[in-house]
């Protein structure tokens, strides 16, 4: 798999699985998705379902996909495995596929993903996936997971996740603007007469200190951090064998 999130979850392994793999309930923590349906199936098989993603506030792309889950495996843990794909001519990937797996750990979960897809768009695609959508979507699923586990261990809805996460960073670009229009008024520390030397070498100082930590600082424990997610794959990660037994959409 080309990309890897991993998150470790206090919660229960019901309520878990639950929210990650009830279509109403994943658009609301997962950033990739902004709607799924499922589509009628037999009882038993793997269910066919569609998406949609809002790229862009005028720009929406469906597409269509095919799941499956074990959720009663020998050795404890519980997988998912999905295929996708969209005809979409604007959408930069074409289809890939991926999985879940949940390992009970202690008074948590291991819940943790990999995935690949294809590039649309030949060599250009492919320079655009590698450079700029590739990062992106890796950064999108691990803090997506962190939304999740913040769900699920502190009762933090999806919703207010965002707002806090929005919140903050607004915050923070205020403080290094501010930082920056404060580094430009040197012409008025003579004002400050005798202390003007010593204002001289503070000013700027404190102003720097103030905009590293507002790039740097670590985000309030409410607020979704790709940064609190791994995202490299231990030696030994591997897909599922089910992921194999899925066929691909058309």
């Amino acid at each position: 798999m080309g990309l890897y999130v991993e998150a470790r979850v206090r919660a229960d392994l019901d309520a878990l699985w639950d929210r990650t793999q009830d279509p109403a309930q994943r658009p609301r923590w997962d950033l990739r998705f902004t709607e799924i349906t499922r589509l009628p199936g037999t009882e038993g098989e793997p269910r066919r379902f569609r998406y949609a993603t809002r790229v862009l506030p005028f720009l929406r792309i469906s597409g269509t996909g095919i799941s499956a889950g074990e959720k009663e495996r020998p050795d404890g843990t519980r997988a998912s495995a999905l295929r996708f794909a969209t005809p979409h001519p604007l959408s930069p990937i074409a289809g890939g596929g991926g999985y879940f797996r949940y390992v009970p750990d202690g008074d948590g979960v291991r819940f943790l993903t990999g995935y690949d897809y294809r590039p649309r768009g030949g060599v250009l695609g492919a320079l655009a996936d590698r450079l700029l959508l590739r990062p992106l979507m890796g950064w999108a699923t691990a803090w997506s997971f962190d939304r999740l586990r913040l769900w699920l261990e502190r009762g933090i809805t999806p919703e207010r996740a965002l707002r806090n996460w929005l919140a903050e960073l607004l915050v923070r670009a205020l403080v290094f603007t501010a930082g920056c229009a404060g580094l430009g008024l040197g012409s008025f520390v003579p004002l400050f007469g005798s202390l003007a030397p010593t204002v001289a070498f503070l000013f700027p100082l404190l102003l720097l200190v103030a905009m590293a930590l507002a790039l740097l600082k670590a985000p309030l424990p409410g607020t979704p951090a790709a940064r609190r997610c791994r995202r490299t794959a231990p030696a030994r990660a591997r897909a599922p064998r089910l992921l194999c037994t899925l066929a691909h959409p058309s």
